[in-house]
């Protein structure tokens, strides 16, 4: 018998073995069907009216359903987007080695959308919004950057790199720039022979950690450390940080007691 079953099937019309298909098919529907229910929840058999869920459940449900993991597409976003932080805070070390150090620093700030001057110049070179600058930078190789400013940019630790051989700068502005730290702040002693202004306001990750890595700048004048998010007590900071800096001017501004703290000390 079981021979002669697949001459059977071949022995069957066309018509006879499409039928032949959708019985199946209807069964194997059934199957599912019955799987389902009971499959199904406990509560769907209760006779206590239950409100449906509300979007976000539905749409988390309706994702684990359609995805098997979750968790890699949150993973593969991260990494996009820790790729791109690391691409703004890439070392130009071929356009050092190929144009300078002030080139290849130049370069590195422009393309974080931020500004700088050169020593001696009164111009600043700055990125618009879509990113385009002047070239005419290129013409300055054998001159340091004396002011940079890349307030609301991504530089963090790693892009301070290009900055580490401008022994000649003066002002530094990083206010609101989301990956600036305790780190970044601890880096700044490779200019404390030269720097004399530092802008650090509205960054949220500095804390008092930070603030105190910059005792080694002896030749800040002006400091602006307000709106910081992390500093519990801002008050206190701010007489501590003159303390530690006699000779510098700290603002401290933006708290919920306001304050701003001059002092300055004169020999004799």
């Amino acid at each position: 018998m079981a021979s002669r079953f697949p001459i059977l099937c071949i022995c069957l019309s066309p018509f006879s073995l499409s039928m032949f298909c959708v019985s199946v098919c209807q069964l194997m529907q059934r199957s599912c069907r019955q799987v389902t229910l009971l499959a199904a929840p406990s509560r769907y058999w209760s006779s206590i009216p239950v409100a449906p869920p509300s979007l976000q459940p539905r749409l988390l449900l309706f994702l684990s359903q359609r995805f098997h993991d979750i968790e890699t597409i949150l993973s593969w976003s991260s990494w996009f987007k820790n790729r791109g932080l690391r691409q703004k805070n890439f070392f130009y070390g071929y356009t050092q080695q190929n144009y300078g150090d002030n080139i290849a620093a130049a370069y590195y700030i422009l393309s974080l959308k931020g500004g700088f001057r050169f020593a001696g110049q009164s111009e600043w070179f700055r990125s618009d919004r879509r990113g385009k600058f002047n070239w005419d930078f290129m013409n300055h190789r054998d001159t340091s950057i004396e002011e940079v400013d890349v307030s609301n940019t991504l530089i963090n630790y790693t892009g301070l790199e290009n900055l580490v051989k401008q022994r000649g700068l003066c002002t530094l502005s990083v206010s609101g720039c989301a990956e600036v730290d305790d780190w970044f702040l601890s880096r700044l002693h490779i200019f404390q022979d030269t720097l004399e202004e530092l802008d650090i306001s509205n960054c949220p990750r500095i804390s008092v950690g930070g603030l105190a890595a910059l005792q080694k700048l002896r030749g800040l004048r002006r400091l602006d450390v307000s709106s910081l998010p992390r500093l519990q007590n801002p008050g206190l900071v701010a007489i501590l940080l003159e303390e530690m800096l006699p000779h510098c001017h700290v603002t401290a501004i933006g708290y919920d007691h306001s304050l701003i703290y001059s002092h300055t000390q004169t020999d004799g």
